[in-house]
């Protein structure tokens, strides 16, 4: 939980970054590719490939190409339909996803995962949920594709790791990069706009903060985080981003806000959280641990 919340308060950040300096002056392929090759440079080198299962390596390679190349892509094409309270309010749907993807990898269903995140989704909807832009049909229809590879690429991690209980993580984690890769780095190729590359210090210094802050340690901590906690409170924290990040766009880029709504909001989705909690301390132990 301590990994969750940490990178929560360093993605909030992350939005209105993306939103206020390189939505419509970055082309987005070249963006999400150069976070990629940024994060790469912490974690490739301690890659140990002679000591990891083939399992494993494919497996991570496979939750990167989803969680981040993926996810990336949608996310920064859809700040060119949606404002950035929009986007945080549009992604309140990933929670559900993480918990049916989570339900049905455990090859049963549990009512208490959807009712918490349901619950959840309703303060993230109370917090904005008044004027949207002309475009926000593409844009959300967009973002649900990113929602569901985020929420398909954490819930995956976090079961693959069950699978591999004696990894380490940081001699393996250069694989989630490596998949992001393959597919950010066709998608530039193939669609990336050439004349909107950088060609400011701020939009290179964005960038890296983005990518090796963001992106290298972000994901690490939040996947290392999301194989110690349940699929409900997994999904939970992933709409505690909304609250967060509208906080750091009201407070730093003066964007207007109801104060009223994101109390109430927030507060619904701190009882979701403690609701899912209690659910939980009372299933049987051997359920638990199914």
């Amino acid at each position: 939980m301590p990994y969750l919340i940490a990178v929560t308060l360093l993605w909030a950040v992350s939005f209105s970054l993306i939103g206020e300096y390189l939505a419509g002056q970055v082309d987005s392929y070249f963006a999400v590719l150069t976070r990629v090759v940024l994060a790469s440079a912490i974690f490739l080198p301690l890659l140990r490939p002679s000591r990891l299962p083939g399992g494993l390596m494919l497996g991570i390679t496979a939750t990167g190409a989803l969680q981040f190349g993926l996810t990336y892509i949608g996310l920064y094409l859809s700040f060119g339909y949606l404002s950035v309270p929009e986007v945080l309010l549009f992604t309140v749907t990933t929670p559900v996803y993480v918990a049916l993807l989570d339900n049905a990898l455990l090859r049963r269903f549990s009512w208490s995962p959807v009712v918490a995140t349901g619950i959840a989704v309703i303060g993230a909807g109370i917090i904005r949920y008044d004027g949207i832009s002309p475009d926000f049909v593409s844009g959300f229809l967009i973002l649900q594709g990113a929602n569901l590879t985020f929420a398909a690429g954490q819930v995956g991690y976090a079961h693959l790791m069950k699978r591999y209980p004696d990894s380490r993580g940081w001699d393996s984690f250069g694989f989630f990069f490596i998949g992001a890769l393959l597919v950010t780095l066709p998608a530039w190729l193939a669609l990336g706009d050439s004349s909107k590359l950088p060609s400011t210090g701020t939009h290179w210094l964005v960038l890296g903060w983005l990518g090796l802050v963001a992106s290298g340690l972000g994901f690490f901590f939040w996947n290392r985080g999301a194989t110690q906690v349940d699929g409900g409170t997994l999904g939970i924290m992933n709409n505690a981003l909304i609250p967060a990040g509208l906080i750091v766009n009201l407070l730093i880029w003066n964007r207007d806000a109801d104060l009223g709504r994101l109390a109430i909001g927030g507060a619904i989705i701190a009882l979701s959280l403690w609701l899912n909690a209690r659910w939980q301390a009372a299933k049987p132990t051997a359920q638990r641990r199914a």
